[in-house]
């Protein structure tokens, strides 16, 4: 757009300041002189036209701009009002959420209430029942004296028969408030129970709404990091060939030239022979210490079964923190952590990490390194392994692992916990964020996770080469 003021200004001066005057004045005009200057001014005339229809060019490309720019905003005017409609629908769905919260405290409060009348109404029962026994104990007292006095004093008879009589009376109306009673703690056990039903009801659509929310909240873009392949740090490791040829853990069998992924026996140094899950990927191999795809494992499990590990290597497992000791005892080591969303979407984080032995409670100490997911465990904090029947969070009387549902590393009980209850978004009953499988950042949001893996390896890669 700038060349055609620079090319209008520049085209007068080409010719010279007199050529008017001089063509005008010349009396003859077959002379040179003359037919250079007409010969100048066809090339201004070119020059002139040419710069017209680069004007009209420019022209229709400015149109042309304009159209698409038009579409651009109609697009972004299109978006916009889709995102002010997905609002609103949110903010209803909120709004309707917290109704349902309302009406389920609100039925809460009456059973609690109902529950406690119940229970006084049971107690009168009780002592209305006691009564009954010892006014009957009265009766069978009196017959039993009757019946001597009818003997040794007839005369007697007819008062003590009335006394009898009037006792029998009593006893038949104590019965008869009794099974009133009784029918209206029966109403009160059926009214109860339909409340029940309506809170479970209840808390199956705050579950689903819930479960909505969670699954809308699914790994985005903004933190995507490209892949990377831990680069060689020259520490001591582990990673190196035995002299009995056993491996020390996966990526020293990796280099004895095993690339295939798969169950493999490991040795690490002053350690018993085990089996490991080994995954080959990124030109090296990785140990996996953990595993979950679709919730048929059990991970409530004891402190004994986390020591020593459970499962199929091949579907879900724990490795064990004795093994997982046993490898990352031998040098310095890399922490991976893989996730996958309800959706599909996959992101994973590494660590540098060491990890205490049995008398630490298999402390461990991270430090993030690189990754496509905000972080969400703490660092530099050492953090002791409970579960709930060895709780050690001594900074409160919360037991973590009971909550969570799973042994983990907690710290201050955060929301964060990969061995924690599998939930699906089918699940029913009342959804707890905090015994679920979830991922949660300090500041940002919970993201429901369909399937997790752990892994580790040496930092040190090139001690293979």
């Amino acid at each position: 757009m700038k060349l055609i003021p620079v090319l209008l200004i520049l085209a007068p001066l080409a010719l010279p300041a007199g050529a008017d005057k001089d063509f005008f004045s010349v009396g003859s005009a077959g002379s040179p002189e003359t037919k250079s200057r007409f010969a100048m001014l066809d090339d201004v005339r070119i020059l002139a036209n040419g710069l017209l229809q680069l004007g009209h060019g420019l022209k229709d490309f400015v149109h042309k701009t304009k159209g698409q720019m038009n579409d651009i905003f109609q697009k972004l005017y299109i978006f916009d009002r889709s995102f002010y409609e997905l609002s609103l629908q949110t903010t209803e769905i909120k709004e309707e959420e917290e109704q349902l919260r309302q009406t389920t405290a609100r039925l809460q409060i009456n059973n609690e209430e109902i529950k406690n009348l119940s229970q006084e109404m049971n107690l009168k029962i009780e002592g209305l029942i006691q009564n009954k026994i010892q006014l009957q104990e009265k009766v069978w007292g009196l017959e039993d004296k009757v019946t001597k006095l009818a003997i040794i004093q007839p005369s007697t008879m007819t008062q003590e028969t009335k006394e009898i009589s009037s006792l029998k009376a009593f006893v038949e109306q104590q019965d008869n408030d009794i099974k009133q009673l009784l029918k209206i703690v029966e109403d009160q056990h059926l009214q109860l129970d339909r409340q029940h039903n309506q809170i479970m009801e209840l808390e199956d659509k705050l579950n689903h709404i819930e479960l909505q929310e969670l699954l809308e909240n699914s790994f985005t873009e903004e933190y995507q990091e490209p892949e990377t392949i831990p680069s060689a740090v020259h520490r001591p490791t582990a990673g190196t060939y035995r002299a009995d040829g056993a491996a020390a853990d996966c990526t020293a069998l990796y280099h004895t030239g095993v690339q295939a992924s798969g169950v493999y026996t490991i040795k690490p140094n002053g350690s018993e022979a085990f089996n490991v899950y080994c995954e080959m990927k990124f030109g090296t191999s990785w140990t996996v210490i953990q595993k979950r795809v679709d919730g048929s494992l059990d991970f409530n499990q004891t402190w004994d079964a986390y020591t020593n590990g459970f499962g199929d290597l091949n579907e879900e497992f724990w490795l064990g923190l004795k093994k997982i000791y046993s490898i990352a005892n031998q040098g310095n080591y890399i922490l991976r952590i893989e996730l996958q969303d309800w959706r599909g979407n996959r992101r994973h984080i590494e660590y540098t990490f060491s990890l205490g032995g049995p008398s630490t409670e298999y402390s461990l100490q991270l430090s993030r390194m690189s990754g496509s997911i905000p972080n969400a465990l703490p660092e530099h904090t050492e953090l002791r392994f409970s579960t709930a029947d060895r709780a050690e969070d001594t900074a409160s009387d919360f037991n973590c692992p009971e909550n969570h549902l799973g042994g983990w590393w907690h710290s201050e009980c955060e929301e964060t916990n990969l061995n924690g209850k599998y939930v699906t978004p089918r699940s029913r009953g009342r959804l707890d964020r905090g015994k679920g499988l979830y991922w949660k950042p300090k500041k940002g949001r919970y993201y429901l996770l369909k399937s997790t893996k752990i892994m580790i390896q040496p930092t040190d890669l090139k001690s293979f080469d």
